[in-house]
């Protein structure tokens, strides 16, 4: 810790000094106060103790409120912590809505101004904290954004381009739709990349990976000792992204209880911990994405009308893979760089017998997939030029159809229903998410069927 002490009477400095020098590393002492800016352009300093009255005005406070002004208008972090004679209450107020931290009298404990610069000096190493996760998180943001670049010529991909420039200048709220694989959540981040926001924060949060029970404390925060294992304040994701953009992937997931949740956040603009009483006002860059055709829901009575209303200001719909004409030779070219680089080693040609294999295969995880294919085949393969059959693992598995066999005596729907249910159920091992799409459901419609039958 390194504190600076400014006060024009020798004693107090000495004596403060001789204390302090046991507890901090450092205590530089000034007694003239048209010293502190050269003071504050040589070092940054945990904690400024700062004189109220010097010997120009030794009661009113006027040069310790002057000086404490330049000071935080010098260094806007700066914890100063006023010192003065004089108990007047109204003079402390005042240094504390200035920007002072707190507030000591003279002649003071030295247990007592030990406690205060030790608070002082907490909040001081918080400040510090901030800053440098602020600095982190962008630098992280640069570095995500730079290195994934959108990549692709096709006429589809450019109409996504054009949407993303236009949408991005504006503080709409986004919905992008689009199937596993497409690069939604590359999307989001090129879109605050490129808004009013992008110095600030983007948060991202996964809804699918989120119990229907941590939801609130997830995104909203909670106090310590809210619930059982709530062991200290956790800060929420949408307070994390004030002032930037938060990105709530596979909303399409979410249960209808915390959609209206949600939705009440989105209204009042405003956030209350589990756990506490006080709401905090959350000032947001929406940007939602989901995989499944979220007006379907809305029709099935499975997604929140009011709520879609709020979150899809602007729809971005992006093409599959198999609709980018001419983009896949172009992915491939990046991303076989891409893991050249990572694997240390030159970077792979693809055949032509090898582009057209890849372009004939439908690639159902679309670019995602493409990306792991290449990966894949460049680690297994020790030639300088991929060929076709370096490619044989993606094929496209042909699962059996379901049939049905219908009882002559009965053509009871609940039971065709029940039926066809269960036998996708069985084809799919058990998975819902897989046997809801075999059977055009979401996987909330087939939950509510399976109540239904008891299965």
């Amino acid at each position: 810790m390194k504190i600076l002490i400014v006060d024009d009477d020798e004693d107090v400095l000495l004596a403060a000094k001789m204390f302090l020098k046991k507890y901090v590393k450092e205590v530089v002492i000034e007694s003239n106060p048209k010293k502190i800016p050269f003071l504050l352009n040589q070092a940054v300093y945990d904690v400024i103790l700062l004189d109220m009255n010097f010997t120009e005005d030794t009661t009113s406070g006027k040069e310790g409120f002057y000086w404490l002004e330049q000071i935080l208008t010098q260094q806007p972090k700066a914890v100063v912590v006023m010192i003065t004679a004089f108990g007047d209450v109204e003079m402390a107020v005042k240094a504390l809505k200035i920007g002072a931290t707190d507030f000591v009298l003279k002649p003071w404990q030295n247990e007592k101004l030990l406690a205060t610069i030790l608070s002082a000096a907490k909040l001081s190493e918080s400040y510090k904290q901030v800053e440098k996760l602020q600095k982190t998180n962008q630098q992280l943001i640069e570095a995500s954004t730079s290195n994934s670049n959108i990549i692709g010529e096709s006429k589809a991909i450019k109409n996504v381009l054009l949407m993303i420039e236009k949408v991005a200048k504006t503080d709409a709220n986004v919905l992008i739709l689009g199937e596993n694989g497409t690069g939604k959540e590359l999307v989001a981040k090129a879109i605050h990349k490129q808004s009013l926001r992008a110095k600030e924060t983007y948060v991202g949060v996964d809804m699918g990976a989120i119990s229907e029970t941590l939801f609130e404390s997830e995104l909203f925060g909670h106090k310590k000792g809210a619930f059982t294992d709530a062991k200290e304040d956790r800060i929420g994701r949408f307070e994390l992204a004030h002032k930037g953009t938060l990105f709530l992937d596979e909303i399409g997931n979410l249960p209808l209880t915390n959609q209206a949740k949600l939705l009440a956040v989105l209204q009042n603009r405003q956030i209350s911990p589990v756990g506490s009483n006080k709401n905090i006002p959350i000032d947001i860059r929406l940007i939602c994405a989901t995989n499944l055709n979220i007006h379907q829901a809305v029709a099935e009575g499975n997604f929140r009308q009011d709520l879609l209303y709020r979150i899809n200001t602007v729809e971005l719909h992006l093409p599959p893979l198999r609709e980018r004409t001419g983009d896949l030779g172009i992915l491939a070219k990046y991303f076989l760089q891409k893991y050249a680089q990572k694997y240390h080693r030159v970077s792979p040609k693809l055949s032509d017998s090898a582009l057209k294999f890849l372009e004939k295969y439908p690639f159902p995880g679309n670019v995602r997939e493409l990306e792991h294919a290449l990966e894949r085949a460049m680690i297994m393969s020790d030639s300088d030029t991929l060929q076709e059959e370096d490619f044989y693992f993606l094929t496209v598995q042909k699962v059996p159809t379901i049939t049905i066999q219908l009882d002559k005596n009965s053509l009871n729907l609940d039971e065709i229903e029940k039926d066809m249910i269960q036998k996708a159920i069985e084809k799919h091992n058990g998975n819902i998410s897989k046997a809801a799409k075999e059977l055009g459901l979401t996987r909330a419609s087939l939950y509510r069927r399976l109540e239904k039958f008891g299965l």
